[in-house]
């Protein structure tokens, strides 16, 4: 009884603390939320990189009539390229009985694992179904559609594209993610198609942000330009990337423009927030009752090449006006 009473005390003691209103506000601001607004969990990976993304899902939100803190409530997660996070953060969300979690193709598998039941929508995924997310694209079964940008379907373009903006190129490097599924089945489609053009090929495997230094060092100038397959931990640590690749002169290639702000030399692939704008529309689908097994999986219809001709000076390029003209914009 003595000890019971002691800790009553200590409770009681820890609610009249300084930090205890701030505590007690946010317990019940969020139990609040979640007993009355549907609530998704968003899973991202890194949250400079998904800001943009996150506004484009947000706006096409609120055109679908769900404004966050009135009718529906969103939290915020991110991953920052660390496994171990995903793991938490998906039981987290299965703790808070979310409505809908919404995620990447990196997320998504171990956010599948923690639930059978609560409706899964991934965004950037990377062939859902060579990695297990879903049964097709057609008829996904189960708890999980999305939004597949088919990554390894751009391969040969962006290698045509790298190909055209420098004639010269003979020897590539690519780098990816090979503690990942998809981004490991990419770097090996990436090698078969580069050596089936004729070039030699230079692989960096890295698992982890402390891999990135070491492989640049292995490199060692084997490489007149730098693939880098797409993912989570890449999108986490792209000015690390970015600046070991300028420092060693490398021409750099990505699927998205955010990359070519941070000094790549191109991208090439899908519209990113028109793919977040349609990822809110599942959301919407799945919230007004639409079950996401008879949501068939989409793949990106518009595609944009940007080009960093200030990266191109700096690296004393010479970029064709023939591939220039091909491009969707160009920074300068």
């Amino acid at each position: 009884m003595q000890f019971n009473q002691l800790k009553r005390r200590e409770f009681i003691t820890l609610l009249g603390g300084a930090a205890a209103p701030s505590l007690l506000w946010r317990l019940a601001a969020h139990a609040q939320q979640a007993g009355k607004l549907p609530t998704i969990g968003l899973l991202g990976g890194d949250a400079s990189a998904w800001t943009p993304w996150v506004a484009s899902f947000t706006a096409r939100l609120r055109e679908l009539g769900w404004i966050e803190g009135r009718n529906m409530a969103i939290e915020y997660r991110w991953s920052e390229g660390r496994s171990e996070r995903i793991a938490e953060v998906a039981a987290e969300f299965t703790r808070f009985n979310v409505n809908i979690i919404v995620t990447n193709d990196t997320s998504a598998p171990a956010v599948k694992q923690a639930t059978s039941v609560i409706p899964i929508v991934f965004v950037l995924g990377n062939d859902p179904v060579g990695t297990g997310l879903v049964a097709s694209l057609a008829r996904p079964g189960g708890n999980v559609t999305g939004l597949s940008v088919q990554q390894t379907e751009l391969v040969g373009k962006c290698l045509d594209l790298l190909r055209q903006a420098l004639p010269r190129l003979h020897r590539l490097a690519v780098m990816a993610n090979v503690g990942s599924s998809a981004p490991a089945r990419s770097l090996r489609e990436v090698e078969t198609a580069a050596r089936a053009l004729g070039l030699d090929v230079a692989s960096l495997e890295i698992r982890r942000a402390e891999d990135i230094a070491p492989a640049f060092a292995a490199l060692n100038g084997r490489a007149d330009a730098l693939y880098v397959v797409q993912e989570a931990l890449v999108v986490t640590h792209r000015t690390r990337i970015m600046t070991f690749a300028l420092a060693a002169r490398l021409p750099t290639i990505f699927n998205s423009r955010e990359f070519v702000q941070a000094g790549a030399l191109f991208s090439y692939g899908p519209d990113y927030p028109a793919l977040f704008r349609r990822a809110a529309e599942l959301v919407d689908k799945i919230l007004h009752g639409t079950k996401p097994a008879d949501i068939p999986v989409e793949q990106p219809t518009k595609f944009e090449l940007v080009v960093n001709l200030s990266t191109a000076k700096a690296l004393g390029l010479k970029i064709p006006e023939s591939f220039l003209s091909l491009a969707d914009e160009v920074i300068e």
